[in-house]
């Protein structure tokens, strides 16, 4: 493991002084770009180490005690420990956030609980599977994601005609669970053409103040 950026002094956030969170992550794991992506949006101080996948480095004693699943990310906030990229936006609104990221009404949790499933469910298994095809050559049936990716985007485009983002007229952690891999889908081989609202709604979270973007790949559609 490898530190890819200094940390950040001590900050103050929302009075309290906040020493840089510790996060595990990999440049091209979109997992990982969902909270790196919310820590800016936060204006959290960060310090990114960078785990050497390809080397097998999530695999080390050192990482395992941190997440034994060996996987990216996870975060270590002044002791606290987190691993999988929902709870950890789940973590960072309730800690951090302003209260429109996590909705404390029953119907707002429960549109963004539903969105958090899709990022766990179809997204994972329809664009992120894809381009884990392309990018990373998983051995995995492509075509079927693409066809999930394809059902899942015909749903949530259709939902997005009405709002701007997914639980209403605020960004919440919905947005930054879903965004990376349905923004980086083409690098799968999934098209986002036929997607009005889709496009439009990936734009809106590209224009929040403080939003960074995940490297991308030319791979899939954007191979040339």
């Amino acid at each position: 493991m490898s530190v890819a950026s200094k940390p950040a002094s001590v900050a103050p956030v929302a009075g309290k002084l906040v020493a840089p969170i510790r996060v595990y992550s990999f440049p091209l794991s979109g997992h990982a770009h969902r909270v790196r992506l919310f820590l800016s949006l936060l204006g959290l101080p960060s310090e990114t180490i960078d785990v050497d996948l390809a080397a097998g480095a999530q695999r080390e004693p050192a990482f395992l005690a941190l997440n034994p699943l060996g996987q990216v990310p996870v975060i270590d906030d002044g002791g606290t420990v987190l691993a999988d990229s929902n709870a950890i936006l789940v973590y960072l609104a309730k800690r951090y956030g302003d209260a429109h990221w996590l909705p404390d009404d029953p119907a707002g949790a429960a549109v963004v609980q539903r969105w958090l499933s899709y990022a766990a469910g179809p997204i994972a298994s329809g664009p992120a599977a894809a381009r884990l095809v392309t990018v990373f050559g998983a051995p995995l049936d492509q075509e079927a994601a693409k066809r999930t990716a394809a059902k899942l985007l015909d749903v949530i485009d259709r939902e997005l005609a009405g709002k701007p983002f997914a639980a209403g007229a605020e960004p919440t952690i919905a947005d930054i669970a879903a965004y990376t891999y349905i923004a980086h889908a083409p690098e799968g081989g999934v098209s986002l053409e036929p997607y009005p609202h889709v496009r439009a709604w990936l734009a809106r979270v590209e224009a929040l103040p403080g939003f960074v973007g995940m490297p991308t790949t030319r791979a899939g559609l954007l191979a040339a």
